[in-house]
């Protein structure tokens, strides 16, 4: 497979230490970003997804309900500056907070001609207590008029993009259905970080046929890569989904709880202190859960995975290996 060069990351910033935090979290980056407290607010473009609509992709990922990402898909569309409205006043109201990262979140939110990207984009900007944006979308869905259109906003704003790879490893890729490979991932990452944008990874720990050697080599390929920051998740089966009926036939094992707790601590452990962690674990509404029902507590869960690196005396970057600049895929 064909390698990618890039400039060898530094370690980064690791001032959070000495807040006495065992990672570096998203509201540390945001409070040193911006000054003040900043919350997501997830908006909905109402974007399709290719891997899910396109002849050419696998009819969706096993995992995917899109429903239960999005309130949003539960009931009559709404406006992105409706959304925004109704997402800073819950959020003051409950949290006292004053200003919001719109986060295009459900689907693919590159997937649209550049006109229709921009208008979006652009109103979400245009609301008085937004101060950045993070677009969630795909590596095979960012073609070069898409990344230079980021780039421009990126030029006046925060913006984050963030890709779902999942796994480093092509075989969980397949099993996925993502319709892609980690070289698509490879060349999204390249032509994103030649235009200056911040890079952000969704990965999923405890995949089937992956131990804790193949999880800790993702950390490692990313942890040579540009990435401005991570997503972990576990892992979970919701409603009316490929996935969920391969749970409930016995042909797929979900992670416990413990187990995801250590895989988590491996990771983050394997990671430069530099990259900021925006999520530790994944979960559904309840009414789309299927299992496990452990990721309903996230409070909990990130409670064990510090609790763990308490007890390990470690910390994220703790066990990062000294890294070349050029980066090959692990398969």
């Amino acid at each position: 497979m064909a390698s990618i060069n890039f400039p060898p990351p530094g370690r980064g910033n690791a001032d959070w230490r000495a807040a006495g935090l065992r990672y570096h979290r998203l509201s540390w980056f945001f409070r040193r970003k911006f000054g003040c407290r900043v919350w997501k607010i997830s908006v909905d473009g109402r974007f399709g997804c290719p891997n899910a609509q396109s002849p050419t992709g696998t009819g969706g990922c096993i995992f995917c309900n899109v429903r239960s990402f999005s309130p949003s898909r539960r009931g009559p569309p709404r406006s992105i500056t409706e959304q925004l409205d109704d997402g800073a006043r819950r959020l003051h109201r409950q949290h006292g907070v004053e200003h919001f990262v719109a986060y295009f979140q459900p689907a693919t939110n590159t997937y649209a001609p550049v006109e229709r990207l921009r208008a979006l984009y652009e109103e979400a900007l245009a609301h008085p207590r937004v101060v950045g944006l993070a677009i969630g979308t795909r590596p095979d869905c960012v073609p070069d008029e898409v990344l230079d259109l980021l780039a421009e906003i990126a030029q006046r704003t925060w913006l984050v993009v963030e890709y779902g790879l999942q796994s480093a490893h092509d075989r969980s890729l397949v099993w996925l259905h993502r319709g892609h490979d980690y070289a698509a991932f490879l060349d999204a990452v390249g032509r994103s970080h030649r235009r200056g944008l911040a890079i952000g990874v969704h990965v999923i720990l405890g995949l089937p046929g992956e131990g804790r050697e193949d999880m800790l080599a993702t950390a490692r390929q990313l942890a040579r890569l540009p990435i401005h920051s991570v997503k972990l998740h576990n892992l979970y089966a919701v409603k009316d989904t490929p996935l969920a009926a391969a749970v409930a036939a016995g042909a797929v094992r979900l992670s416990g709880l413990d187990e995801y707790i250590g895989y988590a601590a491996d990771f983050l452990e394997a990671i430069p202190p530099g990259c900021v962690v925006d999520r530790l674990c994944g979960d559904a509404p309840l009414e789309y859960l299927i299992a496990p029902e452990w990721c309903r507590d996230k409070s909990a869960v990130r409670a064990g995975i510090e609790a763990e690196l308490v007890r390990r005396d470690s910390w994220q970057g703790a066990r990062v290996e000294s890294r070349e600049s050029r980066v090959e895929s692990p398969e």
